[in-house]
């Protein structure tokens, strides 16, 4: 059952050749055995994905069951669920039982999916390699002394290890696509603003958006059709409609236009991911795409941008967490000062205190129109340089990861090459654009993904592009 897609699961559920409970408990087995090794799963909930699965049976016996109904899903522990813990992978957040669902969770739940758990990531979604977690390290399922990327490694793990056949996750500078990458899963991050907020604890709310992990692109077609959606308690959220994103997936892309940045293919690149990715590129093309070298000037600064931006935004979403209204408190503070230096002190870890200290500074008197406020011209300028790169293009095409998994502990004290990770993700979520990591092939055993950007609300394209890509047919 495990080998299943979800739309294969889908059919073999509606066909009742199993029931949910046969595979919600098959899926559950196969956590208990993996997950110790793996670390995938910070909390597994098997009571109630069990409940749950009963309850999707009795949906499916009545033929009021929709596509997903059924459907084991893990969430990242970032999104809140009611009634079970929701950590952000932190300590500050360990003892932290959510009141209420996040909306994507809530939407999941009305489709009848059944929740296995919460998966680990980095500490507050910080860090490209999920070894910021309190938790400890998830390993990538394909070499466990490597990284399964970050910050929704977990997730990415758990897909890629057959855990779970489908997960959220949620991308503020390429912590979908990148572990999609290296775990060699499909992920995608919608347009900012696609798929409601509320209930994902925030890093930098400017960039963070909730996304899928999944084992090809039209799973995740199903499972954005209920995840996507003006919320109205998401000041973020546009109001716009939901295409069924299924639709389009097996239309031609005969006359689209592919774009290759040349800021990307360079010779700093890998040349063996060079390699596998201009053969994704001439695979499009022989379905009838054509290719065309652009330009995006100001790529270069998006790393820089996105240090600061992301920082300053997490220093003031991260102020809430003082000790006093919920998460970790110290033990016999003296005072009022006492009570917040040392909860913060003690619940949060090395990154997350790191950015917090660089996004107080930029944003402090004296700094913000040197730093903070530099940055966000030069994030207009990013934005603008992918408006006039759409007037040529339809697709943009670039690697998504300039490696394939690193060994874990290997950029430990390597902070700038830890962000350099992200240099191919960063600006899609600055210029708040959708964007898909695929699989396009192996190198020395390892998975390198393939990203593809597109126009703002042109998921659906994105699909289309990917799908065809996996069969392989003109």
């Amino acid at each position: 059952m495990h080998n299943k897609t979800i739309a294969e699961l889908s059919k073999s559920l509606h066909e009742r050749e199993f029931s949910s409970t046969e595979l919600t408990q098959h899926f559950l087995e196969r956590i208990k055995k993996s997950n110790p090794e793996i670390n995938a799963f910070i909390t597994v909930t098997e009571e109630q994905a069990l409940a749950d699965a009963r309850a999707a049976d009795e949906k499916l016996a009545s033929g009021q069951a929709g596509s997903l109904t059924g459907i084991p899903i893990a969430h990242k522990d970032i999104l809140c669920t009611k009634g079970i813990k929701t950590s952000c992978g932190s300590k500050m957040l360990d003892n932290f039982i959510a009141p209420y669902d996040a909306t994507v969770v809530k939407k999941f739940k009305e489709a009848h999916m059944v929740m296995l758990g919460k998966t680990n990531c980095d500490e507050f979604a910080m860090g490209s390699s999920n070894e910021t977690s309190f938790y400890g390290a998830v390993k990538n399922p394909h070499d466990l002394e490597r990284s399964s990327g970050g910050s929704s490694g977990g997730s990415a793990a758990a897909v890629a290890a057959q855990l779970v056949p489908g997960a959220t996750g949620t991308d503020t500078g390429g912590s979908i696509r990148q572990p999609a990458s290296l775990t060699g899963t499909v992920g995608l991050k919608p347009t900012y603003g696609r798929v409601s907020r509320f209930g994902l604890i925030a890093f930098a709310s400017s960039l963070d958006q909730a996304g899928l992990f999944a084992q090809t692109a039209e799973d995740i077609a199903l499972m954005l059709n209920v995840m996507a959606g003006y919320d109205p308690q998401d000041s973020t959220s546009v109001d716009r409609p939901v295409p069924n994103y299924t639709t389009d997936l097996n239309k031609s892309i005969k006359g689209l236009r592919i774009g290759l940045p040349k800021e990307y293919f360079n010779e700093k690149l890998n040349s063996k991911i060079a390699e596998i990715v201009h053969k994704g590129a001439k695979r499009l093309e022989s379905f009838g795409a054509s290719l065309h070298d652009i330009s995006l000037p100001n790529v270069d600064l998006a790393i820089p941008v996105y240090y600061v931006i992301a920082p300053a935004e997490c220093s003031s979403n991260l102020a809430r967490y003082d000790g006093v209204r919920y998460g970790y408190r110290c033990d016999d503070p003296k005072d009022l000062q006492d009570l917040y230096e040392r909860s913060r002190s003690e619940g949060f870890g090395d990154e997350v205190k790191h950015r917090i200290m660089i996004g107080t500074h930029v944003l402090s008197s004296g700094y913000y129109d040197a730093y903070y406020g530099q940055a966000q011209k030069v994030r207009r300028l990013i934005v603008e340089d992918y408006q006039n790169a759409f007037e040529q293009v339809d697709v943009i095409l670039s690697p998504t990861s300039p490696t394939t998994a690193f060994k874990l502990n290997s950029l430990h004290n390597d902070r700038v090459n830890e962000y350099l990770e992200d240099i191919f993700t960063v600006t899609a979520n600055l210029a708040g654009l959708p964007a898909i990591s695929i699989p396009a092939g192996i190198d020395d055993g390892l998975p390198v993904g393939m990203q593809l950007m597109g126009k703002h609300f042109d998921e659906s394209l994105l699909l289309n592009v990917a799908h065809q890509f996996e069969r392989g047919e003109e």
